[in-house]
């Protein structure tokens, strides 16, 4: 592909040509990163990626069913307690059990 002219509208818009928008699946609602370069300004699309919220209870959980001997589930109790719950509450199983 080579080079076209583009104007930019009103707070900055710019429309990308339809060819350049189907060469790499840009559609309406698509997310890019504008990146200054040498050159100029680089738009290229992102990746965005779901983020999961942990519970406090699930974040305990991991805690406590992560440790690997007496020692580490000690530090995991220890853990849980200071985000305010009771470990023996929290759904999990002893190292060595």
């Amino acid at each position: 592909m080579g080079e076209e002219t583009v104007k930019v509208g009103r707070r900055g818009t710019v429309v990308i040509p339809s060819d350049l928008r189907k060469e790499y699946r840009i559609e309406e609602g698509s997310m890019l990163i504008a990146e200054a370069v040498a050159e100029g300004i680089l738009l290229r699309p992102a990746a965005v990626f779901s983020v999961e919220m942990y519970t406090p209870e699930r974040r305990a959980e991991f805690l406590l069913n992560n440790a690997v001997d007496a020692e580490d589930y000690a530090w995991a109790v220890n853990e849980v307690r200071k985000l305010g719950l009771d470990p023996d509450k929290i759904s999990h199983a002893r190292p060595g059990k």
